[in-house]
Formats: structure tokens, C-alpha cells, sequence
């Protein structure tokens, strides 16, 4: 799956601290996780935790990352036998309760189906019904568990990844850390998945600008519409500028855990607000599986969540739906 990313509205959110001398904006920018990282936290104490930041990162990655050869996952994958993390436990544990929510929907033991569509690091086989058949053979969330702290799995063929709940994940961890040490103003956004705090003046939140999902778009050139942001996670999936158009209506295409097969979906882009980043992430995925009914009757009765969707209608213009608890942060429609 492409992810669709989030426009973080600098001009709207990010004041200077001229003529204040009691707090100090740090803002930092670099590569995680095979995307980027944009940091900006309110300081009283001027520390620079840059270094430190990327440090987490990187210890991340060494636990969570497919493409870390020797991950924590990467090693559970080739079946050997390693001390699972705090990291791994965290994104398993998330991830499995989220599957059982979505009845599946949410599957972090896809990964067979990722690549072999060529959707992965590899390239895509000539699939049939026959093969996916023989790949959905160890495909399945109720295939795998954890028993004291050991991963156990129904099939030494299954492959766990993270790709759908880790890069928020990361977000919380980092937002610990801040935390820590004592900020309080502060907005993480790893590869579009976004935590935004308080926002330092009481009386302003950050501003997030959502995009219209459009082929070829350069970032922050389209937005369909501006969330304020304060104490909640946000995460948007989608095939973001990978959808095809037939008797001009638009399509994304999404790989079922159940059928193995893409999925044709009206239903473009998903962006979840939770109490955290995590959560966002793996429901904003799960959503982009159920499609747009499925997903509006289960926000019905998951109060917890909010979302904003887009889609494709009748004659292939874009559409909106959100749920009521957006109503008070969405500054523009």
C-alpha cells in the first residue's frame, strides 16, 4: 500500500519566540524508516535533542524494520530464536488487538501477499488464483501468538511486518522521550503519521493539512481540507496517487488478508485521529480494506475514533465524509 501523507501547516502553527525568553522553538528534520522525520518541540530549557532523537530512531528500527536485516522482526521472520523488545511486544500486541477488532481486516502477517503482488522490496510474480491459494496458506492474524515471549506460528512460511503500524508506533516512542524530559508543546511526524500536543499559547492548536488524493500531485499543492490538532494522533492510508480510472470512476487498489487478491475501492484515502498514533495507523490501513460503507457502520460504533474519507463517486468526483467529533477541528471543508 502507498501512504498517503500529511501536510504539516508550518505557517499556521509554528510562532517565533521573539520577545519570549522563556521558551525556545526546536524544529528538525532527516530521514527514518525509509521516509523523513520532522520534529518541533517548545523548550524552556534550549536543549538540543536531535542526536538523541535519531538515536531512538535508529533502536527502532533495529526492532521494527523489514529492512533491517538484523531486526528483531527480520530474525523472528527467518525463524530464529531472539529476545523480543519492548518495540516488537508494543506493535504486536497493538497490532493483534486491532485484528481481532477488524475481524481481520488489519493483518500484520500479510507480508507474503505484499511482496509476491510486488508491492514489497521484490518483484511481483505472475499471480493467479492458484498462487495466492498457496500463499493464504500462512497468511492469517490467528496464526501466529505470543507465549511466554516467544513468537509461535502455525507456519514456518509466515511473515510478520510491521509497515502499517510501525512508522506510528515510532511516533509515540518519540513522543515518550519528549515528554520525558519535560516539554509539553511539542508535534512528531514520521512519514506522514503525526502526534500533535498542546500547542504552547492555549488558545491555538497545530494545523494539519489534509491532501486530495490526485496522480502526479507535487506535496502540499491539493488540500482537501485543514484539521486543527491537539493531545491525539493522525494517520492517513491510502493508494494515494497509485488508483486507476474506469467509465470515469476512480479506484484504489488495496490487497485483501482474506482473498489475497487487490481490493476495487471508490474509497481513495483514510485519516484517523486516535489517543494515539499507533492506533491511527493500524485503523487508518484496516479501513482502507473494509472500504467506505464498512468503515462509516464500524466508526458508528467505535466513539473512540475519528476519520475523514475520501472517495470517488458515481460520475469520479471526489468526496468527503467525517465523523461528528471533526466538526470542531476541521478549519476549512
Amino acid at each position: 500500500m502507498i501512504r498517503a501523507y500529511l501536510v504539516i501547516l508550518i505557517a499556521f502553527v509554528l510562532v517565533t519566540s521573539c520577545g519570549n525568553n522563556d521558551i525556545v522553538k526546536h524544529h528538525y528534520q532527516g530521514e527514518a524508516q525509509g521516509s523523513y522525520y520532522s520534529i518541533t518541540y517548545y523548550d524552556k530549557a534550549d536543549r538540543n535533542l536531535q542526536l538523541d532523537l535519531e538515536k531512538l530512531l535508529d533502536k527502532f528500527d533495529m526492532s521494527a524494520s523489514n529492512y533491517k536485516e538484523n531486526s528483531i522482526i527480520s530474525r523472528v521472520n527467518r525463524g530464529e530464536d531472539v529476545s523480543l523488545d519492548k518495540v516488537f511486544l508494543g506493535n504486536f500486541n497493538i497490532a493483534q488487538r486491532i485484528s481481532k477488532e477488524t475481524n481481520g481486516d488489519f493483518d500484520i502477517t500479510v507480508r507474503p501477499l505484499v511482496q509476491a503482488w510486488g508491492f514489497g522490496s521484490v518483484q511481483a510474480e505472475e499471480m493467479d488464483s492458484s498462487l495466492v491459494d498457496s500463499i493464504l496458506q500462512f497468511v492469517g492474524y490467528k496464526k501466529v501468538s505470543l507465549i511466554e515471549g516467544k513468537i509461535i506460528k502455525t507456519d514456518s512460511r509466515l511473515q510478520l511486518d510491521y509497515d502499517a503500524i510501525a512508522q506510528g508506533y515510532a511516533v509515540d516512542v518519540v513522543c515518550s522521550f519528549i515528554e520525558s524530559k519535560g516539554i509539553s508543546s511539542y508535534l512528531v511526524d514520521i512519514g506522514g503519521e503525526i502526534y500533535g500536543s498542546e500547542f504552547k499559547d492555549i488558545d491555538k492548536k497545530w494545523s494539519v493539512g489534509i491532501e486530495k488524493p490526485m496522480e502526479n500531485a507535487t506535496y502540499g499543492e491539493n488540500l482537501m481540507t485543514i484539521l486543527e490538532l491537539s493531545n491525539k494522533g493522525m494517520a492517513t492510508s491510502g493508494n494515494y496517487r497509485k488508483f486507476y480510472e474506469k467509465d470515469g470512476i476512480k479506484y484504489a487498489h488495496t490487497i485483501s488478508p482474506h482473498t489475497g487478491f487487490p481490493i476495487a475501492s471508490r474509497l481513495l484515502s483514510v485519516t484517523v485521529l486516535a489517543l494515539n498514533t499507533a492506533e491511527a495507523d493500524a485503523y487508518a490501513t484496516a479501513f482502507m480494506v473494509m472500504g467506505l460503507e464498512k468503515t462509516k457502520m464500524f466508526l458508528s460504533k467505535h466513539n473512540k475514533l475519528d476519520a475523514y474519507l475520501i472517495y470517488s463517486d458515481d460520475s469520479g468526483e471526489y468526496r468527503y465524509y467525517y465523523t461528528e467529533g471533526l466538526e470542531e477541528l476541521i478549519k476549512s471543508k
